[in-house]
């Protein structure tokens, strides 16, 4: 006698094959990054850098994430943030962290994580730094961002008309010569650069977002990519890898 298998059975068998398909033996995934410490930077400091010479709490994370994944990736720091955040998003297989999931920005790339937050501040000389309750007052003085960063197109969409700077630590220097009154920038980050570059005397003024990164993905990757991803980090999640209590800078 003749036996039928059931459709609804067989398309459910051959979507599953579909959805769990594996990926091709030579794929790839190109990780870019740039210089944002503590979470991504280069070992010398230098404004490239590739694979092994790339450090930092995201970087380890991002690391472990592809291992547990089973999925093979090359890994470069480049500048500016602008031409690596275009690179990415035209181009397939490419990857950037560590990337603020903000909404302007959620319909461009696929997302994995968070893999770390970090607090969005406007940080001013302690002898000058003016009096803040809220961001709109803000809007009186001359503040400095870093060009394409997610605090300065935060603040451009409320309006604001930063004064967008190719690096941040030049906004650091800005801020010292009396060229601008505010840094917009992030804290851990604008810790660290004053630590490397020796200058006190700065505090934070106001903070006023909390952001959390993530690793973007350009939208033609492979969901299989996404969901493998995604799958490691709640793994190490669980098993406190990058948590608040091993890496206080991450919180």
């Amino acid at each position: 006698m003749r036996r039928y298998f059931p459709l609804h059975l067989l398309l459910g068998l051959l979507f599953a094959s579909f959805v769990h398909a594996e990926l091709p033996r030579d794929y790839r995934v190109i990780l870019l990054t740039e210089n944002f410490p503590p979470f991504n930077m280069a070992v010398n400091n230098k404004n490239f850098a590739r694979n092994e010479n790339i450090q930092g709490l995201s970087a380890d994370i991002v690391r472990e994430m592809f291992k547990r994944a089973g999925i093979d990736y090359s890994l470069t720091l480049r500048f500016p943030w602008a031409r690596i955040y275009k690179q990415t998003l035209e181009t397939p297989n490419h990857g950037l962290f560590s990337t603020s999931l903000s909404e302007a920005r959620r319909p461009l790339f696929k997302w994995v994580g968070p893999i770390a937050q970090y607090e969005s501040v406007l940080v001013g000389l302690d002898a000058s730094a003016p009096r803040l309750d809220n961001l709109e007052q803000a809007k009186a003085y001359r503040i400095g961002a870093y060009q394409s960063a997610a605090v300065s197109q935060h603040l451009e969409r409320l309006g604001f008309a930063p004064q967008n700077a190719l690096r941040d630590q030049e906004n650091l220097r800005k801020l010292q010569r009396g060229q601008i009154d505010l840094w917009a920038t992030s804290d851990p980050v604008w810790r660290v650069y004053a630590k490397e570059q020796g200058v006190s005397g700065l505090s934070t003024v106001l903070s006023f977002e909390t952001s959390q990164l993530y690793l973007a993905l350009n939208k033609d990757t492979p969901d299989e990519v996404i969901e493998r991803l995604q799958t490691a980090l709640e793994q190490m999640r669980s098993e406190g890898y990058g948590s608040c209590a091993k890496n206080p800078e991450l919180c």
